[in-house]
């Protein structure tokens, strides 16, 4: 038997001879100036010139600093509306009809109505986040009822406009399959 620990079974790192610290370590130690030296080194390549709004301030930054500033900027350009609850639950009520409209199945127009119900119960048990919460749930089945009559009256509008005429089309002479024109 040797003397030497097994490897395998050794937790400690392996430390360089010449410091006394582990090789992560000293990696670790070492790992800002590497940083550094990447970046002289594409600066000599010159790979950090004419970047777009080169020698521009960069704009919105504003006298005070602003955490949520990405946050500000993401609503603006994605063109995010962010309601409290209640406001949310009124919009959706009033476009309730227009989504149900566009429904073609019984199912999907109560399976509709339900999860909108059950947001409007949920958002009851909350405490408030904004104005009163007024929208009241659906019934289900005089909803599902006024659906099933505007369906009806579309598409007996729809049956009795006639549908318009194709112009005539000039016929061309037949030719046949083998034969190509001159």
């Amino acid at each position: 038997m040797t003397d030497q620990p097994d490897r395998q079974t050794d937790p400690l790192p392996e430390k360089d001879e010449r410091t006394g610290r582990s090789a992560a370590a000293a990696r670790m130690h070492n790992q800002a100036s590497w940083v550094d030296q990447q970046i002289r080194v594409a600066m000599a390549k010159g790979e950090f010139d004419n970047l777009p709004g080169a020698g521009k301030p960069i704009t919105d930054l504003g006298p005070t600093h602003d955490p949520d500033w990405w946050l500000k900027k993401l609503v603006e350009r994605e063109h995010i509306a962010v309601l409290p609850a209640s406001l949310q639950l009124r919009k959706d009520d009033a476009e309730l009809d227009a989504l149900l409209d566009r429904l073609n199945v019984e199912a999907e127009v109560r399976r509709e109505v339900e999860e909108f119900n059950a947001r409007v119960i949920a958002a009851r048990y909350r405490p408030p986040e904004g104005p009163p919460l007024i929208t009241m749930p659906r019934d289900v089945d005089s909803t599902v009822a006024g659906w099933r009559q505007r369906r009806t009256a579309r598409l007996a509008a729809h049956r009795a406009t006639p549908a318009p005429t194709p112009a005539p089309v000039a016929e061309s002479p037949k030719r046949c399959w083998f034969r190509r024109p001159r």
